[in-house]
């Protein structure tokens, strides 16, 4: 039987210490030890078989090294994107993550925290749903360490990475307006999540500050588990008015993909008969036949503050940090009637709202 390799062993291989061995496997002080030497000892590791003892591992710290994500749904482009980079960068600091869709539902919710906490998960970052509050409020009793992501209520004050949705909203509809349209229509949900309320209000303040009537007839809620029925009722609607509308701001991925499959189908010309923006990028967006203008968010950067954060509040670290972070704006044909620049044009936009920021890069508006 071969002999099980041990953190000696292998710093007997590659001539090095055992203390620098153990902090190589476990992601440890990398800045400070070559990649080289890094290298060497992960190939010597693989070559040796040697497998941590997670239970020792977590008997001498306490923790289990694990992480639990709840996202409201995995099959959603966003949530399987944004659930890949914290993934990913938790990985690089010794953590794994296990995670769940709570499909907007309360109940499921609880069942997911239940059940990681049971699991000793060491924290947990949560996409919240509507119906959650209490959950939230329980895990901050607790002194629990965990982080809302993309969503969060603003009455409980806690740990979140969030957009700032109200400048999504109002970017686009400055933008449609300052591109000649003058009937501006909205498909939105109807939610009581503070993000869906905030691009509502956003979508009103632009046309306030235009001196734009807001018409109630060119704003459609629809319930989250809305159908293609509904989005074509939508449409209909809005295209069938006495003055039907110009431009439609689509305000979220699953909106935007339905409504391009109904302009589509209907053969409706974009952007001579209608301009469109929709929310998020998505592979979809790619396959219309012109290109869609589409609100962009910084999903790296978001799901790397998420882990951050909470690896530092699993450290016992007490800080309140709340990051409201902006989106990107990337215009093409489906929202200019004049054609798009020649030229690649940057603007600068104001860094993330912050509070006890982490060190990031400030977002910009791009127009390709």
């Amino acid at each position: 039987m071969q002999k099980k390799a041990s953190l000696k062993s292998i710093a007997d291989k590659v001539g090095v210490s055992t203390t620098l061995v153990s902090y190589v496997l476990n992601n440890k002080m990398e800045n400070r030890i070559s990649k080289e030497v890094a290298q060497n000892i992960r190939d010597t590791a693989k070559e040796l078989n040697y497998n941590s003892n997670q239970i020792a591992r977590s008997l001498k710290t306490n923790k289990t090294f694990t992480i639990g994500l709840i996202v409201a749904d995995i099959s959603n482009p966003f949530s399987s994107a944004l659930a890949r980079i914290i993934e990913d960068e938790a990985d690089k600091a010794g953590y794994t993550v296990i995670y769940g869709s709570s499909d907007e539902n309360p109940q499921k919710s609880q069942k997911l925290i239940d059940t990681f906490l049971n699991k000793q998960v060491d924290g947990l970052i949560i996409a919240p749903c509507h119906g959650s509050e209490a959950q939230i409020i329980e895990l901050e009793n607790r002194n629990f360490p965990f982080v809302l992501v993309d969503r969060y209520f603003p009455e409980i004050t806690t740990n979140y990475v969030a957009l700032n949705n109200f400048q999504a909203s109002y970017m686009a509809v400055n933008h449609l307006i300052d591109h000649g349209h003058k009937r501006i229509g909205m498909i939105t949900l109807n939610s009581p999540l503070h993000h869906m309320k905030e691009r509502k209000r956003g979508y009103m303040e632009a046309l306030l500050e235009h001196d734009r009537t807001f018409v109630p007839d060119h704003l459609i809620e629809l319930s989250q588990d809305f159908s293609s029925a509904d989005i074509e009722g939508a449409f209909y609607q809005l295209l069938g008015l006495k003055e039907p509308i110009d431009a439609i701001y689509l305000t979220t991925n699953q909106l935007g993909m339905f409504g391009l499959k109904y302009i589509n189908s209907n053969k409706i010309k974009v952007p001579e008969e209608l301009a469109v923006i929709s929310f998020d990028e998505t592979e979809f967006l790619d396959l219309f036949s012109t290109p869609v203008t589409q609100l962009r968010q910084p999903l790296k950067e978001m799901g790397t503050a998420a882990t951050e954060i909470l690896i530092a509040a699993i450290a016992d670290n007490n800080k309140l940090t709340q990051l409201n972070m902006q989106p990107l704006l990337v215009i093409r044909g489906s929202s200019t009637m004049t054609g798009l620049p020649k030229k690649v044009l940057e603007t600068e936009m104001p860094p993330a709202v912050v509070i006890n920021p982490l060190q990031l890069n400030g977002q910009k508006v791009k127009v390709a």
